[in-house]
């Protein structure tokens, strides 16, 4: 008898535990959750929050707003969430040039690796490589000919220094063996207008900028940056098959501020996974080629530790300091 009651007490203690436990690893979800976007409004990162938003709203049972934050390159947004409260009331949405800031800026007011969760990472696609319509390039091979027999002389054109299509280029460029001059404007949007009217020879960009002048026949694609054919642009072929060893693709992700409870951002991470494959992300991505990308916090912390040390790498080989 004393033993089966002693053996009672201990399976109390032990439900007690479990119980007390359980408590502890619930997961609080917020009332109001602050997408940060440390963009202007109207961008894709900007209409990939805003199709993500509601969903993740009827998910969890809250209220989910988007908060445009934009100024130094994304730096601003990103301080902000970096310096808020870590209950997952407030992420940051943004994509692949977050990292290449931290690459080419003298300093950031955060630390990249350090004050963020890495949460889910939304999507991934290509840039493309592309030229004057005008241009007697047809493709990257006749592109990287021509630039091998002229070095310094044909020239490419960026949103700036420091930018994702300045870095994404001058891999090409190491891949190909080829050197082209760069010519850096403020925005992308300026360099396109040069690029049709063949005032700088070639540009890495992403489609849903330059669509506009493709279709209306001023601007040429050559190719993807992708190291596979991207089933959006079929008849574009990889540069890498032209630049072996050569390939970017950018993604758009969701971070947190360091210190967010592993169980809110593992439920975050599951949420946005299964939205990021939904028909209503499809429309903002499919113009870009982007695909889905379902992946778990820390396979995402993995890649952006990874995709970081690169472009660090360009930066310091190429002597590259954003202003």
């Amino acid at each position: 008898m004393r033993n089966t009651v002693h053996h009672l007490a201990l399976l109390l203690i032990g439900l007690c535990a479990a119980s007390m436990a359980a408590a502890q690893t619930e997961i609080k979800i917020p009332t109001l959750i602050r997408i940060v976007v440390p963009f202007s409004a109207g961008g894709s990162n900007d209409v990939i929050a805003r199709v993500i938003a509601p969903s993740l709203a009827r998910r969890l049972g809250t209220a989910v707003v988007v908060d445009n934050k934009p100024g130094a390159g994304g730096v601003i947004g990103a301080d902000a969430v970096a310096k808020a409260t870590p209950d997952g009331s407030v992420l940051l949405l943004t994509s692949s040039s977050f990292l290449t800031a931290t690459a080419t800026l003298p300093k950031v007011p955060y630390d990249t690796l350090g004050s963020f969760v890495p949460v889910a990472m939304v999507a991934e696609g290509p840039l493309l490589l592309a030229v004057s319509a005008s241009s007697p390039y047809k493709s990257p091979a006749e592109l990287f000919a021509t630039a091998r027999a002229r070095p310094g002389v044909i020239t490419y054109g960026s949103a700036g220094v420091g930018s994702v299509a300045q870095m994404a280029t001058e891999m090409m460029n190491d891949a190909a063996r080829v050197s082209m001059l760069h010519v850096p404007y403020k925005g992308a949007s300026n360099a396109l207008i040069d690029l049709a009217a063949g005032q700088i020879d070639v540009m890495v960009t992403n489609y849903s900028t330059v669509v506009s002048q493709i279709r209306s026949g001023k601007i040429r694609p050559l190719g993807v940056t992708s190291l596979k054919p991207n089933p959006t642009f079929p008849d574009l072929p990889p540069v890498s098959a032209s630049a072996p060893g050569f390939a970017i693709d950018i993604w758009v992700g969701v971070f947190a501020p360091a210190g967010t409870p592993a169980a809110l951002v593992q439920r975050l991470n599951r949420e946005i996974n299964e939205i990021s494959t939904s028909p209503e992300v499809r429309i903002p991505l499919d113009p870009d080629g982007a695909l889905p990308a379902s992946m778990t916090p820390a396979a995402f912390a993995a890649r952006v530790k990874d995709d970081l040390a690169l472009w660090k790498r360009i930066a310091t080989d190429k002597k590259i300091v954003a202003e």
